[in-house]
């Protein structure tokens, strides 16, 4: 008999990675970086940590918790993980890091992919017009828009646009525009761009009324032209 940890002991002590996620990373568009947080994510589930600070995460890892915190938002936004809200048994509410986006990907029939340029530029776009980088929650309401209602980016760029020219722009706004366009059957941005049309032609009859001076309502609808 020896001092040493027993076999036993060791092989209850382990976290099962998949091995489809080792062979098939890169192709789903993961660097080894984003691979090892996963990877410590996971690790912090499975031991009953659910929700794992950056001070813990960095702790295992070689980078400091502003680049960690950056990583975080980019598998986020790359749909590998999520932030979801859980209630316990006495009715209190905790965050709680998801990684069924990372399993459903990885185990998930071949199927036709989104564009990851264009939904990246998608995240790019937002976060110009908000002047900083967007919140977990902002960029699973994106997500959402994309994998949930099956949005286009180009439509959701539509939304962003109309909120901005509105002087409107929060994800509340853009979310009641989006489901009213969903609402009277609005799938393409050419149909936005019309129904966005007649709505300020509409206004502007009504200010017309009034004022007898017509408002030009071009500047509402313009910025929908040229996209497809």
């Amino acid at each position: 008999m020896t001092n040493s940890l027993p076999f036993q002991h060791i092989l209850a002590n382990q976290v099962v990675i998949p091995n489809l996620l080792l062979q098939k990373y890169n192709k789903l568009g993961l660097d080894e970086i984003e691979l090892v947080l996963l990877i410590q994510i996971h690790r912090s589930i499975s031991n009953g940590n659910y929700f794992p600070t950056l001070q813990e995460l960095t702790s295992m890892l070689t980078t400091d918790e502003q680049t960690c915190s950056r990583l975080l938002r980019k598998l986020i936004q790359k749909g590998f993980l999520k932030i979801e809200r859980q209630e316990n048994s006495q009715e209190q509410w905790s965050e709680a890091y998801s990684l069924e986006p990372l399993w459903e990907k990885l185990f998930e029939p071949v199927k036709e992919e989104r564009v990851q340029n264009e939904d990246g530029s998608l995240f790019i776009l937002f976060e110009q017009e908000f002047g900083r980088p967007l919140s977990p929650f902002e960029i699973e309401t994106v997500n959402l828009w994309l994998d949930e209602d099956k949005l286009s980016p180009a439509l959701i760029k539509a939304a962003l646009r109309e909120s901005v020219l509105m002087g409107k722009l929060n994800f509340k706004y853009m979310d009641r525009i989006l489901r009213e366009w969903k609402k009277k059957g609005i799938h393409t941005v050419e149909q936005a761009r019309e129904a966005t049309k007649k709505f300020h032609d509409h206004q502007a009859t009504k200010y017309t009324n009034t004022t007898t001076k017509k408002r030009d309502t071009s500047f509402y609808y313009n910025w929908l032209e040229g996209e497809e």
